[in-house]
């Protein structure tokens, strides 16, 4: 969805919540010039393993905060990580991206809905249903940061869970605090998992379609 919409290619590309670097290597094999963005070093360690050499970049900082030069970027990408960014600090996200960004660049905001059997299963160990509200609402008000939507799409994201081992490391890579909550609920989450997903190809998959909306912002004009 982000190819068709912002081709990266050839572009100046920054991807804030980079976590293990997936989106980082995707975008790389695609021509573009990237830099990750995480909250530590710690956050971004797998990132920085398993870049294979593709040359990106990574450096620690917020999303409220970014430690980027003005006009440095093409893209500023949100791959489902706005609605980690606490309530308060969504619009000096949007502004901090609206600084980065050229004139003529974009950003691109791919968030979670707060609905689907993949929603029901995770919100037993933490319940986004405000903080993803948030994020679509920060969207919404994206003049406030000097931006406007120019598209939105609506699609669904086919997900395959190996079981519950897999379904762990899905929930804490965003946030490792989750991970005692996960294991005092695990009974509660295996339930749910066989319930709520499909069967998939392997021996106790599970899969999934997880609701998603993608936006693209552009610098307001005047």
């Amino acid at each position: 969805m982000l190819e068709r919409l912002v081709p990266p290619s050839g572009r100046d590309v920054v991807d804030i919540g980079c976590g293990g670097g997936a989106l980082v290597r995707a975008l790389c094999d695609r021509g573009a010039r990237v830099i990750g963005v995480e909250i530590s070093e710690s956050q971004m360690a797998d990132a920085v393993e398993q870049d294979g050499g593709r040359g990106a970049r990574y450096v620690v900082g917020r999303a409220e905060r970014l430690p980027l030069d003005d006009a440095s970027a093409d893209i500023v990408v949100f791959m489902r990580s706005l609605h980690h960014v606490p309530v308060g600090d969504l619009g000096a996200a949007l502004a901090e991206a609206r600084r980065v960004i050229r004139p003529g660049g974009s950003v691109y905001v791919a968030e979670p809905l707060a609905e689907g059997d993949f929603f029901e299963l995770t919100r037993i160990v933490d319940d986004e249903t405000e903080v993803r509200a948030a994020a679509q609402q920060a969207v919404a008000d994206a003049a406030l940061a000097g931006l406007e939507r120019a598209s939105t799409v609506d699609y669904d994201v086919p997900l395959s869970v190996a079981g519950m081992p897999a379904l762990r490391a899905r929930i804490i890579a965003a946030d490792p605090a989750r991970a005692v909550r996960f294991d005092e609920l695990a009974e509660a989450l295996t339930t749910g998992l066989e319930r709520l997903g499909e069967p998939g190809e392997r021996p106790g998959e599970r899969r999934f379609l997880t609701p998603m909306r993608a936006d693209v912002l552009r610098p307001a004009a005047g």
